[in-house]
């Protein structure tokens, strides 16, 4: 899982619109100020989740997780200070059950994303007529490669319809472990995993970024007629059309994207897992329509659409990012961000679960560990097999 890279600082994690290759520059009465280099990420605060204007949550005993099931399964929890990891997140006998295929893409053969990049060492500069757009006049086309790895379980009958979970940032070997260890002990269905790789780079102007926060159904639209079809015809497997039997997880600017699949295209995904969430304004360039990148989802889009059917785990930690950086657009807060998911969401009527981990950072491993067979089964749970 790919953390946030430094180059964050200066206006970290991207939400790139929906173009394929990179428009040329705003154009402004003032001429924008020259590329920036990289500079030293400042240490996030560490943030009280019952300080004020956060949302009420019950706080659990140190190192309990969430419940399942039951009246108190959705709203808002405290977890920690104390992230053990899970039983679950240990392979059975010492391996793996199932089995993990990998394959190689290349951006040659992708009509929806033929691949940009940013200069090494630059990054871009706000505009001055406007501090939520980023300018950066460094990206270009470049060509990627990506791997995507497949778990399929041994439970699964080859040739027969199963349900899946689309994750980013991949391989990501502790969903594969996680899920061989929960679909044997019959608490989530048997599913196959596709753990899919970034096409490289990170934030505005990036590969990574135009793909995980872009405001659009892309990257959507991407898995589904570039990815899983290539799934299906390598490895014998049949993925559900079903878009309650659908899920997408990802951290970071990943979460965001597993949002994004969910919210353009509820006819494909019901079910979202998202760890340390970028709800903030990461669009390049910007959007018009979405002016503040995926800060819009707790602003606007959220609370003024019908609700859409969507579950959604979500988790955060006292010490994730907060970089009032160059931008200083009051959007780049992930634990505020995430708090305000939260509240929109159960406004709205959500089924959601929200976690706020104490003693913890942005994509933090050791939560994850914790955390994730619970996450995935409170995810899956009430489905009809």
């Amino acid at each position: 899982m790919r953390l946030l890279t430094i180059s964050i600082v200066l206006g970290i994690m991207t939400s790139v619109a929906a173009a394929q290759t990179p428009p040329a520059p705003p154009q402004t009465q003032t001429p924008p100020p020259p590329q920036q280099a990289q500079r030293p990420r400042p240490t996030p605060p560490t943030r009280d989740p019952k300080g004020p204007g956060y949302e009420t949550a019950t706080e659990l005993a140190d190192g309990a997780v969430p419940p399942i099931d039951g009246d108190g399964n959705f709203g808002n929890f405290i977890m920690g200070p104390t992230h053990s990891p899970a039983p679950e997140m240990t392979a059975q006998d010492g391996g793996l059950q199932g089995t993990v295929h990998e394959f190689t893409m290349s951006s040659a053969d992708s009509k929806i994303y033929p691949g940009i990049a940013r200069e090494p060492g630059t990054f871009g500069t706000a505009d001055p007529n406007d501090p939520a757009k980023l300018i950066v006049t460094t990206s270009h086309p470049a060509p990627y490669t990506r791997k995507v790895a497949v778990y399929v379980p041994k439970q699964y009958v080859p040739g027969t319809e199963a349900p899946f979970i689309v994750g980013a940032d991949g391989p990501d070997q502790m969903l594969f472990t996680a899920l061989d260890n929960l679909i044997a002990q019959k608490r989530v269905p048997v599913m196959i995993a596709i753990s899919i790789a970034n096409g490289s780079g990170d934030a505005q102007g990036s590969q990574r970024g135009l793909e995980y926060d872009t405001m659009s159904g892309r990257y959507a639209e991407f898995v589904e007629t570039e990815v899983l079809p290539l799934v299906e015809k390598q490895f014998n497997v049949k993925l559900t059309k079903n878009p309650d039997a659908r899920a997408t997880m990802g951290c970071s600017s990943g979460a965001a994207a597993a949002m994004s699949m969910a919210w353009y295209h509820p006819e494909w995904y019901h079910r979202v897992l998202s760890l340390s969430g970028t709800f903030v304004n990461q669009q390049w360039p910007s959007n018009p329509e979405t002016p503040g990148g995926a800060w819009e989802y707790h602003k606007s889009l959220i609370p003024n659409s019908p609700a859409k059917p969507i579950r959604i785990w979500m988790n955060v930690g006292d010490r994730d990012l907060y970089l009032p950086n160059v931008m200083r657009d009051n959007m780049h807060d992930w634990v505020e961000a995430n708090e305000r998911m939260a509240k929109v969401l159960a406004a709205k009527g959500y089924k959601y679960q929200f976690t706020f981990a104490k003693n913890a950072g942005h994509c933090d491993r050791a939560v994850k560990q914790q955390a994730l067979p619970q996450a995935l089964e409170w995810l899956w749970h009430g489905y009809a097999r």
